[in-house]
């Protein structure tokens, strides 16, 4: 059963700055989050962006928006094909069992200018 939907873009130029801020992506990015973006050179402002639209899909398919969650709870990995996985733990975690979810599929993409994201919530009946 479907427990909740979100989706969100990001502009890819809110993120720019951020790349050369250590403290803002310790802040909100989980450690690994910020190890495998700044492995993508050039291209790491995008993948930042869709990981932060990533974490304001998923308060959103919440239905209590980013409210009393650690964003560094609340983290995206790729496969060695890319596909994203989106892990939860801690305030995240407790969230997402607050509503009944067991499972969380995510999708990215990315372009110049923006970067989204959707996630789908999924719980056992």
């Amino acid at each position: 059963m479907i427990r909740g939907i979100g989706i969100d873009v990001v502009q890819v130029s809110r993120m720019r700055t951020w790349v050369g801020r250590p403290e803002l992506l310790q802040r909100f990015f989980h450690p690994s989050e910020v190890k495998s973006v700044m492995k993508r050179g050039d291209a790491s402002v995008l993948s930042l962006s869709a990981r932060f639209a990533a974490k304001e899909a998923f308060g959103k398919a919440l239905g209590t928006g980013l409210r009393n969650l650690s964003l560094r709870d609340v983290y995206v990995s790729n496969d060695r094909l890319g596909k994203p996985t989106l892990h939860v733990e801690g305030s995240a975690r407790e969230a997402l069992e607050r509503i009944g979810g067991s499972r969380v599929f995510i999708s990215l993409t990315h372009e110049q200018d923006n970067a989204i994201a959707m996630i789908v919530i999924e719980g056992d009946d």
